[in-house]
């Protein structure tokens, strides 16, 4: 696609943002054809453009190559609220939407010697989590399988065969159950705080109390690590940054659960859709090899990145951006969807064509502040993916797929329901243990509650009651 600039936009590269007057891009253009506003947006202003955050202005990135600079220049495009111009000067309205989840200042949003430091921290903590040769990366990937083959024995009580929502009933508790796993929960104490990131993350009218609850029950897991460590994630933070304090840490929790369960949720429930609606005679078994779904989930994030917008960085100083100048201060928005729909991107990942890599994709971000978390939210992913296609002898889509339902937010996008038509294989193949992992250490009980504390559980009463009996 070619795009042509109107005659007087040179004239006003240089106009300030507040003057351009934005449209607005949260429309319901945008929450069922992004693509189409991205396209506009493109055609009007070019690989960067003004537009309106629910009542705020800033630069969107639609560009690849426009993207790529702004994310390896942490200098000259830092993080941090404190370099926001018009949050400094009062402009920016206390009720402001997205403002609570900006002011979380965890390691995603932070800036300056501040984000190094926890940077640095996350790094060495997830490091055992990453490194698949690591007994902490063996025992997670046995518990997300354990944690795969309970939310699908449970959506099986309603038989055999039937219909489900596999986003609701899969894609989206499982993440938030291998994050549980990596904070140290006992046994389903997080249950309650599963619930509530959801809500948090649906963005509903519960979602000030849930965000409340959530992060004083965080805040209490973070109290309880610093007494008394584990070989889980906020104890190894805790050991490669002991001056953290217990709000420090909570807010990091507060952001590894977020992340993973959105993010992996929504990648899950996308490369099922791109499997079951691209397969053809003979099946995908024979092809579903582990290095076969880390491909396909790498095609399916150029298409439809579950992370379709950054959290904003700010100009340092006066920069030339595509067809405009950003002034300092101005907050910049960096658009993966938009980037990976770029003709300089897309036409060189077009099938056949070897010229950019599927790894090139920003999906994960770019740059020094690449997501630190990339291979353990793609290890999860990968794991529950696999095991769909083990235990369902078939799956096949209840509707058809450009009717699927989507819902997005300034961050995410993600399918709302991922609707199926089911059969489980007649037996179940033996769950994933590492060959370094005996089954007794695979998944303590510590890890895996057992099934009566479960049905305990907010979570599990709540999958329960979504199971149709008869399909």
């Amino acid at each position: 696609m070619e795009f042509h600039l109107v005659e007087e936009e040179p004239a006003r590269g240089g106009a300030r943002l507040e003057a351009l007057a934005p449209e607005p891009l949260l429309t319901r253009d945008y929450e069922t054809r992004p693509a189409l506003v991205y396209e506009r947006l493109r055609e009007r202003h070019g690989p960067v453009a003004p537009v309106d955050l629910l009542g705020v202005p800033a630069w969107l990135v639609l560009g690849y190559r426009e993207s790529l600079q702004v994310l390896h220049d942490d200098a000259g495009w830092p993080k941090g609220l404190e370099n926001w111009r018009a949050r400094s000067e009062g402009r920016v309205p206390a009720d402001w939407p997205l403002a609570p989840s900006l002011e979380v200042n965890h390691v995603l949003i932070q800036g300056g010697s501040g984000h190094r430091r926890l940077r640095s921290a996350w790094d060495g903590a997830l490091r055992p989590f990453q490194d698949p040769r690591q007994p902490q990366a063996k025992r997670l990937k046995a518990a997300v399988t354990t944690y795969a083959d309970e939310l699908i024995t449970l959506l099986g009580q309603g038989g055999g065969t039937g219909l489900a929502d596999l986003s609701a009933q899969f894609s989206r508790p499982l993440p938030l159950m291998a994050a549980s796993h990596l904070l140290g929960f006992p046994g389903s104490q997080g249950d309650d705080a599963l619930m509530d990131m959801w809500r948090v993350l649906d963005a509903g009218p519960d979602a000030e109390p849930a965000l409340a609850r959530l992060l004083r029950t965080l805040t209490e897991l973070a109290a309880a690590k610093r007494e008394q460590r584990g070989d889980d994630f906020p104890s190894l933070l805790l050991a490669a940054d002991p001056d953290l304090s217990v709000d420090e840490l909570a807010r990091e929790l507060f952001m590894l659960l977020g992340m993973t369960s959105d993010h992996v949720g929504i990648l899950i429930s996308n490369t099922v859709v791109e499997v079951i609606s691209g397969e053809r005679e003979g099946g995908v078994r024979a092809v579903l090899s582990a290095g076969m779904i880390r491909e396909t989930m790498n095609r399916v994030v150029m298409r439809k990145p579950p992370l379709v917008n950054f959290v904003p960085r700010f100009a340092a100083a006066d920069t030339r951006l595509g067809n405009y100048t950003i002034h300092a201060g101005d907050p910049v928005w960096v658009s993966s969807a938009a980037a990976h729909a770029d003709p300089v991107f897309a036409g060189q990942t077009a099938p056949g064509s070897s010229t950019i890599s599927s790894r090139a994709h920003l999906s994960w971000g770019a740059g020094p502040r690449q997501c630190p978390a990339r291979e353990l939210a793609s290890t999860i992913a990968a794991a529950g993916v696999s095991r769909v296609f083990e235990r369902f002898a078939h799956l096949e889509l209840a509707l058809p797929v450009d009717q699927l339902p989507w819902r997005s937010s300034p961050f995410m996008r993600g399918l709302r329901s991922l609707p199926v038509r089911y059969e489980l294989a007649e037996q179940a193949p033996p769950r994933y243990v590492p060959a370094a992992v005996t089954p007794e250490a695979a998944a303590p009980e510590a890890d895996v509650p057992d099934q009566a504390t479960r049905r305990r559980s907010s979570l599990w009463r709540y999958l329960t009651g979504l199971i149709r009996p008869g399909g």
